[in-house]
């Protein structure tokens, strides 16, 4: 639920609400936590394994997971407490975390089994993350949503800045095994907030969605949506190419610049100090450039230092560099997922979220294994080298798939309609429920009628509705009759209950372009078969209906 603020009042900054403000603090000691971790498992397979490919291959085997299951964490997110959800997911890292630490102290541990337990720590990730990041909207006011997400990126970062040192030390002094059990440690505090934060939630009028709908249904509204469909195809491209600067840096430390832990932690540091930058500037950016200004200068700053870092093994050299390519990193996903979280309602805003990090994070972990293998094949430089050109061509990209400006658009419930009484007795399960609206348009309004009813569809479709059309009385020119269908009765309350704010737009050019002093003419219908029980199921598109009863006619 947005927290509201009075008419005329400044957004306030996230670091003032208190439950933004305790959260922020306890996960950016998980992120230490995270990282020292990281540095603990990459280091360790350069031990395990001398292969480039299975040390990128750590990297990838915590984004695999959050390509996977994101989704259905998503809807897991929409569907229950966001609270849960996270203290699920934290405690069960917190169990991984340490079963690995106890592995890797008795030296069980082989470089497969390695990757099962990061791999493991990354469905944690994929479980928390969704929930994580839509239960900001339930922290602080819709207006203070793009710098509370600019300020978690710069929590994760500030972590990523000193964290892999830190790590590093630790992996030094006292072994990867230390350092998965510092990470274990870390998820306490997060644990012990969450337990004791009691959101101010409405309350649920609808059942909830069984997971396969509730997915399915969060596919069809990013799939309905254009700017946030251009959003993951962006991401993905950007994932693709950023991956190979983080996954290779094992090798860059021990290979480029003949360093050992400490140096590959430096290195991290460095490339999250530019990250927290990026976090810092990336308010006052978003004020003076379009989205796609931004994400451009990112992606240009994280090509350039992949390729001043291929070209030298100074350390004094590669720090700055993996510093700007840092800022390009944080630059871009921030504003990608400002863009997605300002672009979705809240009843879908977890799995619109979820797939945007499927789309990241699967561009992350292809691109970790793909330049993992160039660099086993043709080195490291080359690999980075690679990397570089794909980040231009995603650059390229823009030209043909330009991001949109972040929305501002009022994705609160419109609150306006009502659940009609039936003539004919209906529950929840009923159906397949059939609807149709009659239009009266006069002949000059048709064209911009037809251009208000292509958004209309768009709409229907993308709330739930399936097999829009719209059709045109022959015998009165001026009939025009929108039908679509949904499944069951509580499949169109729900559609109706995600119409928002928004949305009021087309419904007054609708109302606008119609014959004066009227209404549109609304008529519910159950189909049903001939001399049996109520469909449970909605036709098919080439199938011919069966009788209908109409329920309701209302204007």
């Amino acid at each position: 639920m947005d927290i509201p603020l009075k008419p005329g009042a400044a957004a306030p900054s996230p670091f003032a609400i208190p439950i933004f403000r305790a959260i922020w603090i306890a996960s950016m000691a998980s992120n230490f936590g995270g990282l020292i971790q990281s540095v603990g498992a990459s280091w360790m397979m350069t031990s395990l394994a001398s292969s480039p490919q299975m040390i990128a291959l750590v990297q990838a085997s915590t984004s695999l997971p959050i390509m996977l299951f994101s989704l259905w964490a998503g809807a897991v997110a929409d569907n229950l407490d966001r609270r849960m959800v996270m203290l699920v997911a934290q405690s069960f890292m917190l169990v991984v975390s340490v079963v690995l630490a106890a592995g890797a102290w008795l030296g069980l541990l082989t470089p497969w089994s390695l990757l099962i337990f990061t791999f493991l720590i990354g469905c944690g990730t994929a479980i928390n993350g969704p929930a994580w990041q839509a239960s900001v909207g339930e922290m602080v006011p819709r207006p203070t949503l793009p710098g509370a997400i600019a300020m978690n990126s710069m929590g994760f970062n500030i972590a990523r800045s000193a964290g892999p040192a830190i790590g590093g030390v630790i992996v030094a002094a006292a072994g990867a095994a230390a350092a998965f059990l510092v990470n274990a440690v870390s998820y306490v505090g997060l644990i012990a907030v969450l337990f004791r934060w009691r959101p101010d939630l409405p309350p649920r009028l609808l059942p909830r969605e069984r997971l396969g709908v509730a997915m399915a249904a969060g596919i069809g509204y990013v799939a309905r949506s254009p700017h946030i469909r251009t959003v993951l195809i962006r991401a993905a491209l950007f994932g693709l190419a950023a991956s190979a600067v983080p996954a290779l840096m094992p090798l860059i430390a021990r290979n480029l610049i003949a360093g050992g832990p400490l140096t590959y932690g430096m290195l991290l540091g460095s490339f999250g100090m530019g990250a927290v930058g990026g976090a810092l500037v990336s308010g006052r950016l978003r004020r003076q450039l379009a989205t796609e200004g931004i994400v451009r200068i990112a992606a240009v700053a994280l090509a350039l230092g992949a390729l001043i870092t291929s070209a030298t093994g100074h350390i004094a050299i590669a720090l700055p560099a993996l510093a700007l390519a840092g800022a390009g990193w944080v630059l871009s996903l921030s504003t990608f997922n400002v863009s997605v979280q300002m672009a979705s309602p809240r009843w879908v805003v977890a799995r619109a979220l979820a797939l945007y990090q499927m789309s990241a994070f699967g561009g992350i972990a292809m691109g970790s294994w793909l330049f993992g293998v160039i660099a086993e094949n043709e080195g490291i430089v080359t690999a980075l080298r690679a990397a570089a050109a794909l980040q231009l061509v995603s650059v390229l990209a823009g030209l043909i798939l330009p991001l949109q400006r972040i929305s501002d658009a009022d994705l609160d419930p419109m609150d306006q309609w009502q659940e009609p009484e039936t003539a004919v007795p209906v529950e929840p399960r009923s159906g397949p429920i059939i609807i149709t609206i009659e239009h009266r348009i006069p002949q000059p309004n048709i064209v911009p009628f037809l251009a208000a009813m292509s958004e209309r569809r768009r709409i229907r479709l993308r709330d739930g509705a399936h097999g829009w059309s719209l059709m045109r009385d022959l015998a009165e020119p001026e009939l025009w009759i929108e039908r679509y269908h949904v499944a069951t009765w509580l499949d169109y309350v729900r559609h109706n209950a995600r119409r928002t704010k928004a949305d009021m737009t087309n419904s007054d050019t609708l109302r606008a372009l119609r014959v004066e002093g009227t209404e549109p003419v609304v008529h519910r219908r159950i189909e049903r078969q001939t001399g049996s029980l109520p469909f449970t199921r909605a036709p098919g598109p080439h199938e011919m209906a069966e009788p209908m009863t109409d329920l309701t006619r209302s204007s």
